[in-house]
């Protein structure tokens, strides 16, 4: 078995080190969710508490490892009667973010069940983390469905499987503890709600203390056994205290002082809900028993805030956790108390014990467009297209829009967007396993098994089921997209309250897209060429801080917008292929694609508005998403007096649908999606 790192040896990281550490000495706390960029020793951290916890006494043979004091009464493996039980080190278990449901829950035999009538349970990772830590590498990017199973088991202390009405119930209490990176997309708020603390982790900029990670890195690698002996008084201090922090636990007394100054300081930063009063609670609870008190101080509850609201506070998903500590101090101070006050500090040297708060937050030109021509703008102000680059333009108040949709049914990974055949949802039918039963479908089973009663020998109640009777139901749920956005930043797009019109737009279909589970991508052109913003990713947060510093300027390479958009959706293809895509492509449909741009009035008939129209090169790129059945939507942005119509042609050379800005804050743009599905199916 490798050594871990010892927890001890990590450098910095104050506030993960005691976050890990007070949920240590109370997990009543509710585990904690740790938020940071790679390779800032995240996993490194979690995987050395494990060392840190007291053993644990389980009775013999019991796969759910129960207190032989106490052993729980419903437990599988029982009954148990009291006695002495076997010592074994706490357990660390990881659950992989592609695991199943019955690798997480655990498994119950149906067959058996249905044809012995007895429980032949396979416990799962939850059983096996019981008394021990579960800990979720990137929780963020695990199904919804698995994280509402594990939040609630945590919330509960138990785990139930039940399957066509045959149960199982069994206890699970562990410490739970995700990583994740934002960079990579975000738990929903109400799920980041469940983790009773969270910590944001950054890499250190001093030049010393890099050079001191590195070091001991380095000495761990060339001989981890070495290493963690030179730790090993350190690790056992550090333990010892802990279990000393957990006899003193329950003697630790929250006057009504600190209470108060907890519920104002909920009240304050508007936290919904009372999960955030009893978490802080708990929290202060747990800093003086670290900190070998039996009273809760000012200080255990202004640093109990620190670890418990920042993620609470969010009011916006593309909000970045944290909390105004002069807020903070401000409410605290208000509502002061004399038995809560005092100077004592919670050892501030001692292992972990250095959290003072959040970490420290670190914080060309193109051509004129040769189609540009003066257009009246929002507010009467003439918009003059082409020209240099523009400083960006903020983007107007977001607003809600209906579903966008792609037509027909896939089977790609869950979310909230479009029909899809999934592991939860409605029933539509049902056929023979592959592999494991999991969905049992009891109607077709019953079905299937009863023709052959009589010859399978059947003389008393119930039923003689073969596994060749056994049937899967097929459901029917929802599904997460692709969405790419392909936004035109040229000079005809520039005008200030036109763009921030647009960029208001954008941002409310990400939005969407971030309560919908999708992937999102940014492609834009201006310009020369067109570039890709943002490779697809599951974090609408970076393509909202992309959008916002996008600028404008220039000519219009339609065209290149269309052919980069099309490279991104091949590759895309290639590495996730169950995932189907919705091309959203915000332009006013004027395109200068080099010395390929021609006006109307260069065609037969020319008509006597003039003006450009989309041109050959931007026709054959539309064509390539209407020929292999991409979803689309054009979102038309021209505006002035004088319409051409350029962004519906478009529409119609993707085979899509085209919809005006005011359409879309009209909230009318998921009837005309669902129009596409005339014009752009994919095989189901």
């Amino acid at each position: 078995m490798t050594t871990p790192f010892p927890f001890t040896a990590v450098v910095g990281q104050d506030d993960l080190r005691l976050a890990l550490l007070l949920n240590a000495v109370s997990p009543a706390v509710g585990g904690v969710l740790v938020r940071g960029e790679k390779g800032t020793a995240k996993s490194t951290a979690v995987r050395a508490l494990s060392a840190l916890l007291p053993e644990v006494d389980v009775v013999p043979g019991c796969r759910f490892s129960c207190d032989p004091a106490s052993p729980d009464p419903a437990c599988p493996d029982g009954p148990h009667e009291p006695g002495p039980g076997t010592r074994r080190p706490a357990r660390m278990v990881e659950l992989p973010v592609g695991a199943s449901e019955d690798r997480l829950v655990g498994a119950l035999d149906i067959e058996r069940a249905l044809a012995e009538g007895v429980k032949a349970f396979e416990p799962g990772l939850l059983a096996e983390a019981h008394r021990g830590i579960l800990y979720v590498d990137e929780v963020n990017l695990l199904h919804d469905h698995l994280v509402d199973l594990l939040l609630d088991a945590a919330a509960m202390g138990a785990s139930y499987v039940e399957r066509e009405g045959v149960s199982v119930r069994h206890a699970a209490r562990f410490l739970l503890v995700g990583t994740m990176n934002p960079e990579e997309g975000e738990l929903r708020p109400q799920l980041l709600d469940r983790f009773g603390l969270t910590v944001e982790v950054k890499a250190s900029r001093e030049p010393e203390q890099r050079v001191e990670v590195v070091r001991r890195r380095l000495a761990y690698d060339a001989d981890p056994a070495a290493f963690a002996a030179r730790w090993a008084d350190e690790e056992a201090a550090v333990r010892r205290r802990i279990a000393a922090a957990r006899e003193l636990l329950p003697q630790v007394r929250l006057g009504d002082g600190a209470l108060k100054q907890i519920a104002a300081t909920c009240a304050a930063f508007e936290v919904d809900g009372m999960r955030a009063d009893i978490v802080m609670a708990r929290t202060a609870t747990a800093l003086a028993a670290w900190a070998g008190r039996t009273d809760v101080l000012a200080e255990d509850v202004r640093q109990a805030a620190l670890l418990a609201l920042p993620h609470r506070r969010r009011r916006n998903p593309f909000d970045a956790p944290g909390l105004d500590e002069d807020k903070l101090d401000e409410t605290l101070e208000q509502f002061a108390d004399s038995e809560g006050d005092g100077d004592d500090d919670p050892d501030p040297d001692g292992p972990g014990g250095g959290g003072g708060g959040r970490p420290p937050q670190d914080g060309p030109a193109g051509d004129g467009d040769a189609s540009a021509r003066p257009e009246a703008g929002e507010g009467g102000e003439p918009q003059v297209s082409g020209g240099g680059e523009q400083a960006p333009v903020r983007a107007a108040e977001p607003f809600r829009t209906r579903v966008l949709s792609v037509p027909g049914v896939g089977e790609g990974v869950a979310g909230r967007r479009s029909r899809a055949r999934t592991e939860h949802g409605r029933t539509t039918g049902a056929r023979r396993p592959r592999g494991v039963l999991t969905k049992l479908h009891l109607a077709a089973t019953v079905q299937a098994a009863a023709p052959h009663q009589r010859a399978r020998g059947r003389s008393g109640p119930g039923l003689v089921v073969r596994r060749d009777d056994l049937r899967q139901a097929v459901r029917e749920g929802r599904e997460g997209n692709l969405v790419l956005f392909v936004v035109d930043a040229s000079g005809s797009m520039a005008a200030r309250q036109r763009m921030s019109a647009v960029k208001g737009a954008v941002l409310s279909l990400l939005l969407d897209a971030y309560q919908r589970r999708d992937k999102v991508g940014l492609v834009t052109f201006r310009g020369k060429d067109a570039q890709v913003a943002l490779p697809p990713t599951s974090s609408v947060d970076a393509a909202a801080a992309r959008l916002e510093s996008l600028p404008t300027g220039g000519r219009t390479p339609l065209a290149a917008g269309l052919l980069r958009a099309h490279e991104v959706l091949r590759v895309e293809r290639l590495r996730d292929p169950a995932r189907r895509a919705l091309l959203v492509v915000v332009t006013d449909g004027r395109a200068t694609d080099g010395g390929a741009a021609r006006s109307a009035s260069g065609r037969g008939g020319g008509r006597a508005t003039g003006g450009p129209e989309p041109v050959a090169p931007a026709s054959r790129a539309a064509r390539l998403f209407a020929a292999e059945g991409v979803a689309s939507v054009v979102v038309d942005c021209e505006s002035g007096p004088v319409r051409l119509g350029l962004a519906g042609r478009l529409a119609g050379e993707l085979g899509g649908t085209a919809v005006t800005l005011d359409e879309l804050r009209a909230d009318s743009i998921a009837g005309l999606v669902r129009d596409v599905q005339g014009t752009s199916r994919r095989a189901a």
